[in-house]
């Protein structure tokens, strides 16, 4: 067993093998094709195959196949194993240690007793993260503080989402594009959970977030790239309105009162499970 976990860290001990194993666990439960991989981390064919070997040998990725494709997922029981071996190992012996560790995971272990923050990031902020906010704040307003951002904002919200969120009745008044880097530094809000709507915002590896947030992925298609007549368009945001909708529904139904921090990473990754199977 401890040759294996030693394979393991042997296996993310370098910069681009690290890098897919992020993404991964940033797509999670997402499975990946090859090329998106190679795309993201900037790694040619034979170089991503000698990675992804890498890495499956060791036990932290899965690959499966989709027709002509190959896709890769994060093994995350393995890397919890992994996680669990480490602390475990790193406490023999150091009981002083462990319990000023585990107390400080107590202190983590449950969400603040407030209104949560809740952040939501695509690619321009124009329309699948704006959609997000303004539907959690009309569904649960009163709980959560909603907030939306983009990796390379867009200077104008998308017109079909303005009409779209105008014919839902919503406030648009608020409403503008933003970047992630107004959410983070000194004076920015605290984030409970941040959940990345596209997948190349899924991809890009961003400063990690203050206050460890809980996150999820829920990548859905772009409807700014929907072809076609205004209908057809049109069409295509609404399809992509009501699939955020039915997730922040399903979100905001958690039993946040009653979970720890750990039980309820695992089940908003659950819930995005559920939603990949509808």
């Amino acid at each position: 067993m401890e040759m294996n976990r030693v394979s393991q860290l042997a296996a993310l001990a370098h910069p681009q093998r690290l890098g897919i194993f992020r993404l991964l666990v940033r797509r999670y439960p997402d499975a990946v094709p090859a090329g998106e991989i190679a795309d993201a981390i900037g790694a040619k064919a034979n170089t991503l195959s000698a990675y992804l070997s890498s890495l499956r040998q060791a036990g932290l990725i899965d690959q499966h196949r989709d027709g002509r494709s190959l896709r890769y997922a994060a093994a995350m029981e393995t890397a919890n194993g992994l996680v669990s071996f480490l602390v475990d190992d790193c406490c023999r012996g150091r009981p002083q240690m462990c319990a000023r560790a585990e107390g400080e995971l107590v202190q983590k272990s449950a969400l603040p007793d407030r209104k949560y923050n809740v952040l939501f990031i695509c690619v321009g902020n124009s329309a699948r993260s704006i959609f997000a906010e303004s539907i959690l704040r009309e569904v649960a307003g009163d709980r959560f503080n909603a907030y939306s951002a983009g990796i390379d904002p867009y200077s104008q919200l998308n017109p079909f989402a303005v009409e779209m969120l105008n014919a839902k009745g919503h406030d648009i008044a608020p409403l503008h594009a933003k970047h992630i880097s107004d959410f983070q530094g000194d004076g920015a809000p605290v984030m409970d959970f941040v959940f990345t709507v596209c997948n190349r915002a899924a991809n890009e590896e961003c400063p990690a977030w203050s206050g460890q947030p809980i996150s999820g992925h829920w990548g859905l298609p772009d409807p700014v790239k929907a072809t076609g007549t205004d209908a057809e368009k049109r069409l295509a945001f609404q399809q992509t309105y009501a699939a955020l909708r039915n997730r922040i529904v399903a979100f905001t139904s958690l039993p946040f009162d009653s979970l720890d921090r750990v039980s309820l990473q695992r089940r908003v990754d659950d819930l995005a499970n559920d939603m990949e199977t509808q």
